[in-house]
């Protein structure tokens, strides 16, 4: 498919194989409709196969990465859906969610200012985070009397920060600052503000110029394995492994070093 959002910004640097997703509704906070939402899971989906690139960045226009749902256009709205409407839309968020997880490509996750709700979870199911300094945040489903299992945060959560972490953030829904938010792992890396978008695309493009196929393996067994008891695990791991040995980039690996060159991988 060919990826024109009308409701964000995206563009692709040829140069780099790096797409950039920049949410921008900035005198919201960057808060979350209903087409913002579509359009974010087809554009993943997109992007899973999108030839030209390798790696992605999601970022916010403005003060924040993203406040979550718009209490205007999404929550007000609710207000007088009946179940299966209601039902349709959540399962709308945990489909984003999941077609960023799905995504084979690496995500790095720009978080330029304040993350709260549903951009908690966005930022969550990338797979690097790096944070400005102001970048605190907050899954605050709770505070708005909801559960604090929304769009997977009660499974992606605890398997960054573990359990004592994810439910003391969960039940509480309180904000916790960029800083903290380092120190039990929720962001790999915190920067000064005018630093958070270079750094991420500094990754994003180290990312991109490694082995595509490999990496997407990667992502699939992180979280694939979590399901899996260790002997399973470790007969997938060497199946995948044995495969991944017959392919050109395991070769080229091996010339780039006996050559004393930087491999250039597929």
């Amino acid at each position: 498919m060919t990826i024109r959002p009308t409701t964000f910004l995206y563009e692709v640097d040829a140069t780099t194989a790096v797409a950039t997703i920049t949410l921008n509704r900035p005198d919201r906070l960057n808060a979350l409709t209903f087409a913002v939402y579509t359009e974010l899971r087809d554009t993943f989906r997109a992007l899973d196969t999108e030839p030209g690139v390798r790696a992605i960045v999601i970022t916010g226009n403005g003060r924040a990465f993203c406040s979550g749902g718009d209490v205007e256009d999404i929550i007000g709205a609710l207000l007088g859906k009946d179940l299966k409407a209601l039902h349709e839309f959540t399962t709308l968020t945990c489909d984003l969610i999941l077609a960023m997880r799905h995504c084979r490509r690496p995500i790095v996750g720009a978080l330029n200012g304040t993350v709260a709700g549903a951009g908690a979870v966005i930022a969550a199911a990338c797979d690097l985070r790096i944070a400005a300094e102001s970048a605190k945040i907050a899954f605050l489903f709770t505070k708005v009397g909801l559960s604090g299992a929304d769009m997977g945060a009660a499974w992606l959560l605890p398997r960054l920060v573990g359990y004592g972490h994810a439910t003391e953030m969960l039940m509480t829904g309180d904000f916790v600052d960029a800083r903290r938010a380092a120190d039990i792992g929720l962001y790999n890396r915190v920067v000064p503000q005018a630093e958070v978008l270079p750094a991420a695309r500094a990754m994003a493009e180290t990312l991109a110029q490694g082995p595509s196929e490999a990496l997407g393996i990667t992502k699939q067994a992180i979280e694939g394995e979590a399901a899996l008891d260790l002997e399973a695990a470790l007969a997938y791991e060497a199946e995948v492994q044995a495969q991944l040995m017959l392919g050109k980039n395991f070769r080229e690996a091996h010339a780039a070093f006996v050559a004393k060159r930087k491999p250039a991988f597929d």
